[in-house]
């Protein structure tokens, strides 16, 4: 199943295969700064995510759907994504939206990190 996505667009600002004190991950995984804006009307159908991260609301009011909860995300909120939970996002307002996606992925991993939901 693929995701939808309508009036969206991710770039990617930073990215880096993890090193230091913390043996245990080094070099198996990667963190990664995304800018992801929504325009109006814009929206990502529902989906998933290949790893966990914390998002950042830069402007505008994100509306997120997911655990059969809707919240809006206004200008300067913060959330947590684990990943493995379905969820939706979009932009119900008349002005863009900036979220910077925080995340750890596998350090191989190509591409965006909004995956199909896993068939249950």
């Amino acid at each position: 199943q693929k995701v939808d996505i309508k009036g969206v667009t991710p770039k990617v600002k930073s990215e880096a295969v993890v090193s230091g004190y913390l043996n245990d991950v080094n070099g198996k995984y990667k963190l990664r700064v995304t800018e992801t804006t929504f325009e109006p009307g814009g929206y990502v159908s529902q989906h998933d995510h290949a790893g966990p991260g914390i998002r950042y609301v830069g402007s505008g009011e994100l509306t997120f759907v997911g655990e059969g909860k809707t919240i809006t995300y206004k200008k300067g909120d913060y959330f947590y994504e684990s990943g493995d939970t379905t969820n939706s996002a979009s932009n119900k307002t008349n002005s863009p939206v900036v979220v910077l996606n925080f995340e750890l992925l596998p350090a191989d991993w190509k591409g965006g990190s909004a995956v199909p939901p896993k068939s249950k």
